[in-house]
């Protein structure tokens, strides 16, 4: 017997569901504005936070190893990212942003708009909760 959700919840998802699809909608219209696509925006934003072996972005992305190795590729073509040894395995390669890639990554956020526009319209309060909540559903600690 499949247990049916209450309506509230089906409203909540498809509201997640819509400020999801807008989101990717709009980090593809960022990306291509740096001539990226949007998985390479990924990629790159991802190496922003800690350099990384390619089959742990491929693990964080939920993709195929190959998948990276050619994204990395363009994105070293370009100037953006580069290959360095692991300190603490050199027989592992690290990819990494270079000082362009990390530019190019930070201006790609900060024209991400649709975040940012709905968002200003909650009080500091309304942000703050919102935070908290979605924590809570993805089960991450508070900061």
């Amino acid at each position: 017997m499949t247990v049916r959700p209450d309506p509230l919840t089906v409203e909540v998802v498809d509201l997640i569901g819509t400020v999801v699809a807008r989101y990717y909608e709009e980090y593809e219209h960022a990306a291509a504005e740096h001539s990226l696509t949007g998985a390479q925006a990924r990629v790159l934003g991802l190496l922003c936070v800690e350099p990384l072996p390619m089959r742990k972005v491929a693990q964080r992305l939920k993709c195929e190893p190959s998948n990276i190795t050619g994204i990395v590729d363009r994105l070293e073509s370009r100037g953006l990212v580069e290959r360095r040894p692991d300190p603490a395995d050199r027989r592992v390669k690290l990819a990494a942003p270079t000082a362009e890639g990390a530019h190019t990554a930070q201006a790609l956020r900060a024209s991400l708009g649709f975040a940012r526009e709905p968002l200003g319209k909650l009080s500091v309060a309304e942000r703050t909760l919102l935070k908290e909540l979605l924590q809570r559903m993805l089960g991450v600690a508070p900061e």
